[in-house]
């Protein structure tokens, strides 16, 4: 009996309200899209742009001063002072070697060497004294030529010695490892305790100041790249900036194996510059520009593989059905390729309760932006 009564209470409760929307003449004309109210920083002006294309490159950010600082004694690693990532300057130590062995070396060369001198400072005074007893005719010419054989001998022994000398200096100035200029440690390769032979990596260190972008481009496109073109390009890790560049040089020969040129990309002046190595980044060599009609991707609809804009027209929103073309990979708009006509006055941000149609009011104020999807319903 409950159920029962609940039921036509219901029901008599929805015949009233359509009794009521049915005699309100109010609720028929909400039906009518709103007018809007337009400030002209809603609108955009479609107009003509530059439309740069050319071969598309990719590649990686590399510096331009770079070293491989490898062992050029055999030794034991002592100390590492510096870490990856740590910024040095020219000269500063970086790793020391154990010389130990080196120094006794150059001991005993040093020791070779001043006996070798005084040999020689003896040779040379029996030299003298022959020559004197030579003249006077009191020693043989043998005698002669041997002493002078021997002063002879004893430069050679000199010399050696001093060569041996200079070498074990040498090699313990190697044992030190020093920056080779201003820069920052990139990589780290060994530790105290690790035994370094001849040609070992020890530490690498680059400058970021001098980065660079080393890209590729397809054998078949290289008839187009030339140098001093413009380049756009975006680096991983920094997608939300775009990098300008300058093609500086174009490598004569293709890989073999994957048949790309390289080509050599400069930073632009005063252009902002990754601070790491190694990064992945692509983009176009600007070798044509064209005039296209350009549209920002926050004007545009898109539906499927379609696309409109809403074109103000008169008092009245039109929907625009449009071709869009490339996309400028510098400032983000598209091409619209028709559809559009310079000089059209486009709604910035279309929002979805547009209607074709609808009417506008523009307003010197921003008293209702339709940016933002706010619509005043103008009374008659």
């Amino acid at each position: 009996m409950l159920r029962k009564t609940l039921l036509v209470l219901a029901i008599a409760a929805a015949l009233a309200a359509c009794s009521k929307g049915a005699k309100d003449p109010a609720a028929g004309a909400s039906a009518a899209p709103v007018q809007l109210l337009v400030a002209p920083e809603d609108l955009l002006t479609v107009s003509s742009n530059a439309l740069a294309s050319g071969p598309v490159v990719t590649g990686s950010v590399q510096p331009e001063r770079k070293a491989d600082l490898r062992a050029e004694v055999p030794a034991v690693v002592l100390q590492v002072l510096k870490e990856n990532g740590d910024i040095v300057k020219r000269g500063d130590v970086l790793v020391k070697l154990d010389e130990t062995a080196i120094r006794d070396s150059l001991t005993s060369a040093e020791q070779a060497a001043r006996a070798a001198a005084q040999a020689l400072d003896q040779a040379e005074r029996q030299v003298t004294r022959m020559k004197t007893l030579r003249a006077s005719g009191m020693t043989s010419a043998q005698a002669m030529d041997d002493a002078e054989a021997r002063q002879n001998n004893a430069v050679s022994d000199l010399s050696a010695a001093k060569s041996r000398a200079v070498q074990a200096r040498q090699q313990l100035a190697r044992t030190v490892v020093r920056a080779p200029f201003d820069g920052v440690v990139s990589e780290r390769k060994v530790s105290a305790g690790d035994t370094a032979s001849v040609g070992k990596e020890l530490l690498k260190v680059i400058d970021p100041t001098s980065m660079r972008f080393e890209g590729r481009v397809s054998a078949d496109k290289i008839s187009n790249v030339k140098v001093g073109q413009p380049v756009s390009f975006r680096i991983n890790g920094y997608s939300s900036q775009e990098f300008r560049g300058i093609v500086k040089r174009v490598d004569p020969a293709a890989d073999e194996v994957t048949r790309q040129v390289e080509v050599l990309v400069a930073f632009a002046p005063n252009s902002a510059q990754p601070r790491v190595a190694g990064l992945y980044g692509e983009g176009r060599i600007e070798a044509e520009s064209t005039a296209a009609l350009m549209l920002p991707e926050g004007a545009l609809v898109k539906a499927g593989d379609k696309a409109y804009t809403w074109r103000v027209k008169g008092n009245a929103l039109q929907r625009a059905d449009l071709q869009v073309g490339v996309r400028d990979p510098r400032t983000g708009n598209y091409e619209v390729r028709s559809g559009l006509a310079a000089g059209d006055l486009v709604m910035r941000n279309p929002n979805s309760s547009f209607k074709d149609g609808q009417k506008v009011q523009m307003t010197a104020a921003k008293v209702a932006s339709a940016t933002t999807g706010a619509a005043v319903a103008q009374g008659k």
